[in-house]
């Protein structure tokens, strides 16, 4: 029996904290490995989650835990310098500590991250890192380890974290049976920039939707913005203003970002060479294709595909 304490605080996210629990309640079924989960705050009693629902929790000083997971939600909430003592405390008495989404600028204002690795949501990373300059912030990864320490990305990625600490515990084939329970994939491919990068990508103006929608479908051929203004019936001056109004970007840019994305995914489900991905999908060769992964994503697609493999 592995006890697993999960700190929520104030607004706290609750898809953070439902993801990796119903996780670890999956491992637990079927007569599989036991955890058994607590739920903690700074005081003993209810607190309001996101949906402004109430959730009853323990106190953190009285739990006896193998495992501490702290919870993300609001970063602009003020956590007092006694609960930051208090979590200290709780995680020397833990053999590991971990958090999900924003829960790692709580581990941060506690110290716990310094001189460490850390990931945290894509959205707040370039923030953690500024305001914790002493933490090394991955931002492309789906979850961290760093020692006993371990972070993980934005809200869903809390569940690769459960699965990633349940195979550390029991074993490869117990958190691929819990992924399957779950229908989840075991081990996530790519990082979480792949999410990061598509996210605006959603223009609300019809016709810049179908000129994305176009590129996409044309991704193997020379997209000029000419081309793209033409097949969605708008003036080149109009199309350009409006895009950029649209996506916050130009449509060279944009499109580079479509082609890294399929690229990425192609790196990650094939074993195609790079030469042959990068002129499927329109770079035309290897070396723009890795200008534009240096651009998008930090790494060359080598180092993207090294990283799948290992």
């Amino acid at each position: 029996m592995i006890t697993v304490g999960f700190f929520v605080s104030p607004g706290f996210q609750m898809l953070d904290l439902a993801g990796p629990a119903g996780a670890f309640e999956a491992a637990s079924g079927n007569g599989g490995p036991s955890y058994r989960i607590h739920l903690l705050s700074a005081e003993a009693g209810g607190v309001s989650n996101s949906l402004d629902m109430e959730t009853a929790t323990a106190s953190l000083d009285d739990a006896v835990l193998d495992t501490l997971l702290v919870i993300g939600g609001r970063i602009d909430l003020s956590i007092s310098a006694t609960t930051l003592s208090r979590l200290v405390e709780a995680s020397a008495r833990c053999r590991r500590v971990a958090s999900v989404c924003t829960g790692a600028f709580t581990l941060a204002a506690a110290g716990l991250l310094d001189g460490r690795r850390a990931t945290t949501h894509w959205r707040y990373a370039a923030r953690l890192q500024r305001e914790y300059p002493s933490i090394k912030v991955e931002a492309d990864r789906i979850f961290c380890r760093d020692g006993n320490v371990w972070t993980s990305a934005g809200i869903t990625a809390g569940i690769d974290l459960a699965l990633a600490l349940m195979e550390e515990d029991h074993g490869f084939d117990v958190a691929k049976g819990v992924a399957q329970h779950l229908v989840v994939y075991h081990r996530r491919h790519g990082g979480q920039s792949q999410f990061a990068a598509s996210l605006d990508l959603a223009p609300k103006n019809d016709r810049i939707a179908a000129a994305l929608g176009y590129a996409r479908d044309h991704i193997a051929d020379a997209l000029s913005v000419e081309r793209m203004a033409d097949a969605v019936g708008m003036s080149l001056r109009q199309f350009s203003r409006t895009f950029r109004a649209q996506t916050g970007a130009t449509p060279a840019r944009v499109v580079e970002r479509i082609r890294a994305d399929l690229a990425r995914g192609r790196l990650e489900a094939t074993a195609d060479s790079v030469e042959r991905i990068a002129e499927s999908v329109g770079f035309g060769d290897a070396e723009n294709m890795r200008k534009a992964f240096i651009r998008v994503y930090g790494q060359p697609p080598q180092s993207i595909r090294r990283a799948i493999r290992s």
